[in-house]
């Protein structure tokens, strides 16, 4: 299964005989998992009338080819597969306000059904290419047929532009194979700049947007009832 996708060096290190259905079905159950509990999450403000920090979730797991061309860049082995490449399952939380980052933050920090391995703050430490967002590498324990198995997962964490800026640098990196031409990273900059001051400036109308956000939702609720 995906032979045609290996070189040399990738056979001799091991995937040649990968069972990748066996492999990724833990990586599978993790995203399904993580993404009916942060659903829930969204769905108990709603139900409070509460503003949610939690705009939508998307979940994935990363396409084998993918798998296989990281796991070539940092010649990683088929033993350690599960170490070293820490986003085969990752999941995408999406926010309205740079606040609400960090206040997602804080509730991932207090579950206890998951450990946090690692997190690096890329608002604060924005990339050179201007990427911002929030990671996370959790270890999930997952239950299957052979007993519990603990599974490495990236949970990134940012808002709706930031968002937005980084799904189209990703077809960008995609269509150029990772060189995107240096005028067109100048401008990807620009553009990210302008999108964090878009972030700020709605953070300051963050209350009314609030209020009439929780106004809607009252309303539709007398709606529902009567």
């Amino acid at each position: 299964m995906h032979l045609e996708q290996l070189d040399a060096a990738g056979k001799k290190r091991g995937y040649e005989s990968m069972n990748w259905e066996v492999f990724l079905a833990p990586y599978v159950q993790v995203v399904e998992e993580l993404k009916v509990k942060l659903k829930g999450m969204r769905s108990q403000f709603e139900n409070e009338s509460r503003h949610s920090p939690i705009e939508f979730i998307t979940g994935r797991v990363k396409p084998v080819r993918s798998i296989l061309q990281k796991a070539a860049n940092k010649q990683v082995t088929v033993d350690l597969l599960h170490q070293e490449i820490q986003d085969i399952a990752g999941l995408r939380i999406v926010t309205q306000f740079v606040d609400d980052i960090y206040t997602v933050v804080g509730m991932l920090k207090a579950r206890n059904d998951f450990t946090i391995v690692n997190e690096i703050d890329y608002i604060v430490e924005t990339k050179e290419s201007g990427y911002r967002s929030y990671h996370m590498i959790i270890e999930y324990p997952v239950e299957t047929i052979h007993g519990e198995k603990k599974v490495l997962a990236e949970i990134q964490i940012r808002t709706l532009a930031m968002n937005f800026w980084a799904t189209n640098e990703h077809s960008l990196n995609y269509k150029y194979d990772s060189q995107i031409p240096a005028e067109l990273k100048t401008r990807l900059k620009t553009a990210a700049e302008a999108a964090f001051r878009l972030d700020e400036e709605m953070s300051k109308i963050r209350d009314e947007v609030q209020e009439a956000q929780r106004i809607y939702h009252d309303q539709q609720q007398i709606k529902k009832h009567k």
